[in-house]
């Protein structure tokens, strides 16, 4: 079948994703006119929730921004209000809060792995359809998923919203008697996020590569999780390099107070969820953006997990671009965030207090943290009395919507380019591609700017 003339590919609402998205694809005989990844869930005004609230509230309100990652709006809060009353979490209290995400982490990115993602790569429809022939496989996601799960619930008071979360701490810190049981489900749960990295690994990649520069946070020592400095890894082109190469290239950092003079907003008229450019150049952040930026701080059995998986050696300058072996990543990081977990709870000392005291104070405060889409970003200004007058969300799915129109673009033309392809070849090609990105629809529409003009009689 062979298509010279203009087509149009319209998926009303993709499958296997968090929330409702739209994709529209536009072709001219062989070229890729336009590609819209349409977010058309409706705007949920979160900012405009937080103006006249208490500088308490955050934590709590945010939470519900998103049932999957809720600590990371959480933290994110707590960090931008702590930072304007000028408090700083650390000790125990930091490990746990670490902790805690680290929860968050396994849970999500499991969640993403083994029921969303894994399907395509294995011929299957859904999640159900793969539990027919891997069963194993699906049960060893569900066991992963738990574990991060009874972190969440023992920290946070519940998995889903946790409540226990506030400002400078916790409503209350576990003992380590507590903790001692959720070791031992860690470790069986380090086992099997080894196994899902070479389950994954074995995977069949298509080649591909993106070209955009990569956002992540970066902590030196660390694997940058719940605090960090926003660093940038050009683009390839930058450096003439192909958009695929798995070189890295030198980084540049900037403040988290200076993140809204670089990650500039705008509304592009096909989505409730606003788009985002870095210096005026689409960006990407999240698993493939942590991994280059701070890859060499896995720690050794994520490292040898991630060599052995054929991702290189993010020590030697190796990194990965291609976005299909995005869940290979993100399957080191699950490793990692287990490991992470339980070398947290074996050093834990209850700390004295549950939560530093943070009195109100005029001013402008940014936090960000690493959600496991990416980086996410808050800003707030309270008033004398902590009142907040302004609030800011940047979620990551926001800043990822041009980089990832733009991925879909370029597969769609390479394919294009190589050869006749069917409507149904192209549409499963983008649902794919769009799925790599692990998109969280609902976190991403959360603004949107109203302009009503009036004329005429009592105008």
């Amino acid at each position: 079948m062979t298509h010279r003339g203009s087509r149009v590919l319209h998926v009303g609402s993709l499958a296997r994703v968090e929330g409702e998205t739209a994709l529209h694809l536009r072709t001219d005989g062989d070229r890729v006119v336009e590609a819209r990844l349409a977010i058309y869930e409706p705007p949920r005004f979160f900012e405009a929730f937080l103006r006249g609230r208490s500088h308490t509230e955050p934590p709590d309100i945010t939470s519900r921004v998103c049932g999957i990652c809720p600590v990371a709006y959480q933290l994110s809060a707590c960090r931008a209000v702590e930072d304007t009353c000028g408090v700083v979490v650390d000790g125990q209290l930091a490990a746990l809060r670490r902790l805690l995400y680290c929860g968050e982490w396994i849970e999500s990115q499991t969640l993403h792995i083994h029921l969303l993602h894994a399907p395509d790569f294995l011929g299957c429809d859904s999640a159900i359809d793969l539990a027919r022939t891997r069963r194993a496989d699906v049960e060893r996601g569900l066991r992963l998923k738990q574990a991060g799960n009874a972190i969440m619930e023992l920290l946070g008071g519940r998995a889903i919203h946790p409540v226990n979360v506030r400002l400078g701490g916790f409503h209350r810190v576990p003992t380590t008697t507590e903790l001692r049981p959720l070791a031992e489900q860690l470790r069986r749960a380090r086992d099997d996020a080894q196994e899902t990295v070479r389950w994954v690994a074995g995977f069949e990649f298509p080649d591909a590569g993106c070209d955009n520069d990569l956002l992540a946070l970066a902590e030196p020592g660390t694997y940058a999780i719940e605090s960090g400095t926003p660093t940038v890894m050009p683009a390839p082109h930058t450096a003439g390099l192909p958009a695929g190469s798995d070189r890295a290239l030198p980084t540049r950092t900037f403040g988290v107070r200076d993140f809204s003079s670089h990650v500039v907003e705008r509304q592009v008229p096909h989505s409730t969820a606003l788009q985002s450019q870095l210096d005026g150049r689409r960006h990407l952040t999240g698993s493939l953006a942590r991994y280059a930026i701070s890859g060499r701080w896995l720690s050794p059995i994520a490292l040898q997990a991630a060599q052995d998986a054929g991702l290189g050696d993010p020590g030697q300058g190796t990194v990965c671009r291609n976005p299909f072996r995005s869940i290979v990543v993100r399957a080191v990081e699950v490793l990692y965030a287990v490991d992470e977990a339980l070398r947290i709870i074996e050093a834990y000392e209850p700390a004295p207090r549950p939560h530093l005291d943070v009195p109100a104070r005029a001013g402008t405060g940014h936090g960000a943290t690493e959600a496991p889409r990416g980086l996410l970003y808050h800003r707030y200004t309270l008033d004398a009395d902590g009142i907040i007058t302004d609030a800011s969300l940047v979620p990551p799915t926001a800043q990822n919507q041009g980089a990832i129109e733009e991925d879909l673009r370029r597969l769609v033309q390479e394919r294009l380019t190589d050869g006749d392809a069917t409507d149904a070849d192209l549409t499963a090609l983008c649902e794919r591609a769009i799925r790599n990105h692990d998109p969280c629809i609902s976190c991403s529409a959360h603004f949107l700017n109203l302009t009503v003009e009036q004329t005429g009689r009592g105008s």
